[in-house]
C-alpha cells in the first residue's frame, strides 16, 4: 500500500527531492494512515460519518481516564486495512490538546510508528 507522505510537523503534503508530491510506502504508509484515523473526529468524514474518534462528545473537555482515550484511538487505528494490532502512546493530554504516537503491526509482522 502507498499513501501520500505527510510532513510530521505540519501534517501537510511533503515534497521529494525532485519537488514532486512525496509518497510513503509500507510499513510507514500504514502507520501514517492509522495516525490519520486517530486524528479523525467522529462525523468529520463526509462519505462515512460513522467513523472517527468521539473527541467532542466524550474526550475534549471531559477529561476521561487515559485508558478510555487509548481504547478509542486503538479502535480507530485497527480500522485501517491491513493493521492487525496497534498500540497508542500519549505524550500530551491537556485541555484541548492530545498528541502522541501510534505503533502498528501488519499481517506480515512489520511494525511502524507515526505521530498524531
Amino acid at each position: 500500500m502507498r499513501s501520500l507522505l505527510l510532513d510530521q510537523l505540519s501534517w501537510d503534503l511533503a515534497l521529494d527531492t525532485a519537488n514532486n508530491i512525496a509518497v510513503a510506502s509500507n510499513p510507514y504508509a500504514m502507520a501514517q494512515d492509522a495516525a490519520n484515523a486517530c486524528r479523525l473526529f467522529a462525523g468529520e468524514l463526509y462519505f462515512d460519518t460513522s467513523t472517527g474518534v468521539p473527541y467532542f462528545g466524550q474526550i475534549l473537555g471531559e477529561a476521561p481516564p487515559l485508558s478510555i482515550v487509548k481504547a478509542y484511538l486503538v479502535q480507530a487505528a485497527l480500522r485501517v486495512p491491513g493493521v492487525v494490532s496497534a498500540q497508542v502512546f500519549i505524550s500530551e493530554f491537556t485541555d484541548r490538546t492530545l498528541s502522541g504516537q501510534v505503533q502498528i503491526s501488519d499481517q506480515d509482522g512489520n511494525t511502524s510508528t507515526a505521530g498524531f
